[in-house]
């Protein structure tokens, strides 16, 4: 049976890839989460940004804090820079590719705020030079990378990486993360809703 072959091996990998990540990144993890609510706690915004499979990512966690994760709570502030196609193709066609997250952040961010990189090679320009000029802006950066981690990590004030060179594992490691991101920033702001419901 091949396809079951197939299907078993990708889920030992991933499995196996989760349990590395948290070994080795746990406790990033909850610096992370740290991070990313005190910087909403005190009013300031969560942009998150990469190309393909981790714009779609981007778009999923924001609308995760936007909207809601798994509790009642207000809405909290976070934008992927990876949805408006006018700003995007305005900027590729008369500047560069490159500069796409990065004018954004410059337009957006202020001192306080948190810059989100994603990238599962760790090398994705556009994402490093989004991640530099919030450095120079005073954001705090943080990025999910794969590989070693590359120049993104590099250009992250707390880098979570993902050991491996295979691009669809590392994509679901991200999003497992970003889950747990969002979680945990809601536990932090918001711990009555986790309280045990009276009666229950």
């Amino acid at each position: 049976m091949p396809l079951m072959a197939r299907v078993q091996t990708a889920v030992a990998e991933t499995i196996r890839l989760q349990q590395q990540f948290l070994q080795e990144e746990g406790a990033a993890v909850v610096a992370a989460a740290r991070m990313l609510a005190g910087a909403l706690q005190a009013q300031g915004r969560v942009f998150i940004f990469g190309n393909g499979g981790s714009a779609a990512d981007a778009q999923h966690l924001a609308a995760e804090f936007v909207n809601r994760f798994q509790v009642e709570r207000p809405p909290l502030a976070a934008q992927a820079l990876t949805t408006d196609t006018s700003i995007l193709t305005a900027v590729a066609n008369d500047y560069d590719f490159n500069e796409v997250f990065a004018k954004q952040i410059r337009a957006l961010g202020r001192a306080g705020d948190v810059a989100w990189g994603i990238s599962t090679s760790g090398n994705s320009p556009n994402v490093v030079r989004g991640l530099q000029a919030a450095r120079e802006l005073g954001l705090k950066t943080l990025a999910l990378c794969g590989r070693d981690g590359g120049e993104v990590a590099l250009a992250a004030d707390l880098p979570l990486i993902v050991r491996s060179r295979n691009t669809p594992r590392v994509q679901e490691v991200h999003i497992t993360i970003g889950h747990i991101l969002c979680d945990l920033v809601d536990f932090q702001l918001y711990p009555d809703q986790f309280a045990p419901k009276s009666g229950a």
